[in-house]
């Protein structure tokens, strides 16, 4: 196993943590903090050393993205029919929208004094999951990624999709689903390596290094 399919693996755990928690949450109006809170602290974490110091450093990354990765493992494995059908087509959606993201060099270059600014006010709150920074992650998402002409369609139950604050929290989750999108894709990692390099994608997931 190489370096870079271990970084890959990593991206791709993060993706399906974000896919995961979306249908949940728009089907329950809960999440659970400790997978939402390595999710959402990636977003803001844009000049990190390594690729683990994005989901909490080398001591904390496995746990941080052991339900996404358990996802992954199902996705690419022999337990593909087990995994959630929302969570995969998010999962892929996000893949996609990234893409298209990654071809609007403005879109792009307005994302990071957004992001600059969203980490400024960290300091005013006890919590990046204080509902105050969500709003702004999920600003940023509705002012950038959902003026694109494809767009993530998210099912779920509108009695808590319709509150403010559940709906923030899913575009928050989105934009780290993004962010992983795009680590994914600036580690090599594209749409066909999920069918023809599952084996090695696999073994990585499967790895405790």
């Amino acid at each position: 196993m190489s370096s870079r399919e271990k970084e890959q693996a990593i991206a791709l755990s993060a993706i399906f943590q974000a896919a995961e928690l979306v249908s949940i949450l728009s089907k329950t109006g809960k999440v659970d903090n400790v997978n939402l809170q390595p999710m959402i602290d990636s977003i803001l974490m844009v000049n990190a050393n390594s690729t683990v110091d994005i989901y909490g450093g080398q001591w904390d990354y496995q746990s941080n993205l052991s339900a996404g990765r358990d996802i992954a493992k199902k996705a690419l494995g022999k337990d593909r029919n087990s995994v959630n059908p929302d969570t995969l087509r998010y999962a892929l959606s996000l893949v996609h929208l990234e893409n298209k993201l990654s071809k609007t060099p403005e879109m792009l270059s307005s994302i990071g004094p957004k992001i600059a600014q969203i980490e400024q006010k960290k300091a005013h709150y006890d919590s990046v999951l204080h509902e105050n920074m969500i709003a702004s992650i999920s600003g940023m998402y509705q002012d950038t990624l959902s003026t694109l002409p494809f767009r993530i369609q998210v099912r779920g139950d509108s009695r808590f999709l319709q509150q403010p604050q559940i709906a923030n929290q899913v575009r928050a989750i989105l934009m780290s689903g993004i962010r992983a999108a795009m680590l994914w894709r600036q580690l090599g990692g594209k749409r066909w390596h999920l069918i023809f390099k599952r084996k090695a994608l696999l073994a990585a997931l499967e790895s405790r290094d």
